[in-house]
């Protein structure tokens, strides 16, 4: 995937660009210090995505995202931003932003972010109340945000069944199943599996 920054604060971009390109098969393709800027190397890299951050000086990130949209309409737009209330999470889904990442996420969030933007999926941050969002049914947070396959292990796993028993019952590899739990736990956060099944049960017993 290939990725495009754009943030006014130089030291901002060089630590994002050390954390993107630590992403598996991410590579950060430029860097832009103006909306402005955005679009241009936007039209000369045509990246597969494009992190914004809404507050820069001179033209907003918002006016950024219209001509992005415009000009590069195959190149997905994530915003990042300090802000979460929703008059700018509203304004960014409607522009045609593919995710909203609050500045004070965890670095795996970014990723998660980047690769459902990429895959053409809607990823907003868990601190965007789902309130804010009501008409917006393409937007995922928490769980649905997993992929299917996911959210099947994780009624499994709320079940009771082992990762021996969930890679029978679904033909796969006990591996596999457990590259799709840690998968799972960066997804949502949980910090142990503890965390993990605590959540896998909630879902399985259902609202």
């Amino acid at each position: 995937m290939r990725v495009l920054i754009c943030d006014d604060h130089t030291l901002v971009r060089a630590g994002l660009r050390r954390l993107i390109e630590s992403f598996d098969s991410v590579e950060v393709v430029a860097e832009a210090a103006s909306a402005d800027e955005a679009v241009i190397k936007a039209r000369q890299t045509l990246p597969d995505a494009v992190l914004l951050d809404l507050s820069m000086p001179g033209r907003s990130g918002f006016e950024a995202l219209d001509e992005l949209r415009r000009a590069c309409p195959d190149t997905a737009v994530v915003i990042m931003s300090m802000h979460d209330d929703p008059m700018h999470v509203r304004a960014a889904l409607e522009r045609g932003a593919s995710g909203f990442v609050v500045k004070e996420a965890a670095p795996a969030e970014l990723e998660i972010a980047l690769r459902a933007a990429a895959s053409g999926r809607t990823y907003l941050s868990p601190q965007v109340s789902a309130p804010q969002l009501q008409g917006y049914r393409g937007a995922a947070t928490g769980v649905e945000a997993l992929p299917p396959r996911q959210r099947e292990i994780l009624q499994a796993l709320g079940a009771g069944r082992s990762s021996k028993q969930i890679a029978g019952d679904l033909g796969i590899s006990v591996k596999t199943v457990e590259t799709h739990r840690a998968r799972i736990m960066e997804t949502l956060g949980c910090r142990n599996a503890v965390e993990l099944l605590r959540i896998a049960m909630k879902l399985h017993a259902g609202p």
